[in-house]
């Protein structure tokens, strides 16, 4: 991993290990994203309860996250916590730390485009975005998001447009979906167009919006977007136009959610 802080790490973050050594009660550990930083975990630290081997659970050269107990700069020591970490927390750090590394596979690709060594480019990108955001996967993800310039933040205007290339080649926008299932009824001898039309009317609301006959008279309507938020709106504008045909023209509509 290119990625590395200068400095210490804050009390209560969240930081990804190596397990360099471990003792009878104690694990001594580098701190991935920081450069020349390592700590220690005391047993009591390791997991809850009582621990008869220390090496049931961390051993030399595994990765693990840790919190930051307590931190004293004059003597460099670093006190962390491996049991008070939890699975939730765990899954969003290994999260954000693999996005990262696709960040820089990205840098890298860059860097074999303009034939220049990666720690030259990689150095000379993260000096800039790293200025505004805590790491690079976050600043790429606003270009492909939010169609974020990185000339805005100081990037050489080639380099830019041949790496917001790669980075949109590379990373998807992010999609959410939701889904509800209908039924449309009509008695009235046109009800069959009623209908018809109450489904077209739908169709036209959004393209992130789909319909689908799923029998019996039930249809599925689902829409992908790239937040829930937009997504809730979609398809309460689809819901809102389908029932005010319906009504106008003496049907019924009735929708539930469907969670999925």
């Amino acid at each position: 991993m290119l990625f590395k802080r200068t400095g210490f790490p804050e009390e209560d973050e969240l930081v990804l290990c190596t397990v360099t050594n471990v003792q009878f009660h104690s694990v001594f550990c580098d701190l991935d994203e920081y450069k020349n930083q390592s700590g220690m975990i005391h047993i009591s630290e390791v997991s809850p309860g009582r621990i008869r081997n220390i090496r049931d659970f961390v051993k030399e050269d595994k990765k693990i996250v840790c919190l930051i107990l307590k931190i004293n700069e004059d003597k460099g020591h670093i006190d962390l916590s491996l049991r008070r970490v939890n699975e939730a927390q765990k899954r969003r750090k290994l999260d954000s730390i693999k996005q990262e590394q696709k960040a820089e596979k990205i840098v890298e690709a860059l860097a074999k485009e303009l034939k220049k060594p990666l720690q030259q480019v990689y150095g000379s990108i993260s000096k800039i975005i790293l200025k505004e955001y805590d790491m690079l996967y976050l600043a790429f993800n606003e270009v492909v998001e939010d169609d974020l310039e990185l000339t805005s933040l100081g990037i050489d205007k080639d380099v830019a447009k041949k790496l917001t290339v790669l980075i949109k080649e590379k990373i998807k926008p992010k999609e959410v979906i939701i889904s509800g299932e209908f039924r449309l009824s009509s008695y009235d001898k046109e009800g069959l167009e009623i209908v018809k039309t109450a489904l077209k009317i739908a169709d036209k609301t959004d393209k992130k919006l789909t319909i689908a006959y799923e029998g019996g008279g039930r249809y599925l309507m689902r829409v992908l977007a790239g937040d829930y938020k937009t997504a809730e709106h979609i398809m309460n504008e689809a819901k809102t136009a389908i029932q005010k045909h319906m009504e106008e023209k003496g049907g019924e509509f009735a929708f539930k959610r469907v969670e999925k």
